[in-house]
């Protein structure tokens, strides 16, 4: 186990006030030299030292604003995947399976995606849908959004007028 560290040598006091020189706040100089934040701040206090609060919210509002970010490419990625796996419905198709006593492969491709594949593309669309749709909701500015909810409302227009021609005409709403 490492050896914890106190402020009762020297160099672990002129460390902690570099670090706080070059404007850390309390737990990232914890963080840094491998002491409680606790600590740090009874130190800054013997010291005379007032930690900054208005870095720690500018760093706080810096943090929220990396995590939308992510947020949104992840919303993107989602986008594009649902939106690949709906494109690939019409395609031709593997399936396969293993079995039998002597657990042999077998395969066969089809026209098309069979309807279990076709209901999970669909709900998979539907889930990356709802998700960007959420994250929308909480952007003020909703220009890149538009384009990806743009793309997902015809991939799914275009399964589901795809599945209307595999349904029988009689079995048709309207």
């Amino acid at each position: 186990m490492a050896e914890r560290r106190t402020f009762s040598d020297e160099e672990t006091r002129v460390e902690a006030r570099r670090l706080y020189d070059l404007g850390m706040g309390c737990n990232a100089i914890g963080r840094e030299i491998g002491i409680v934040p606790s600590a740090v701040s009874a130190w800054a206090k013997r010291e005379g030292l007032k930690f900054d609060r208005s870095k720690v919210i500018a760093a706080n509002k810096a943090n929220a604003a990396d995590l939308e970010q992510k947020r949104l490419r992840l919303v993107s990625k989602m986008a594009d995947v649902a939106e690949d796996a709906l494109d690939s419905l019409d395609a031709p198709y593997l399936v396969y399976n293993f079995g039998g006593k002597d657990n042999e492969y077998r395969d066969e491709v089809l026209d098309a995606a069979p309807m279990d594949a076709r209901r999970t593309a669909v709900t998979m669309a539907g889930i990356a849908f709802d998700k960007a749709s959420r994250v929308i909701e909480r952007e003020t500015d909703v220009s890149g959004a538009t384009s990806v909810l743009g793309a997902l409302q015809a991939g799914l227009g275009a399964v589901v007028a795809a599945l209307d021609q595999d349904t029988p005409p009689d079995e048709q709403d309207g």
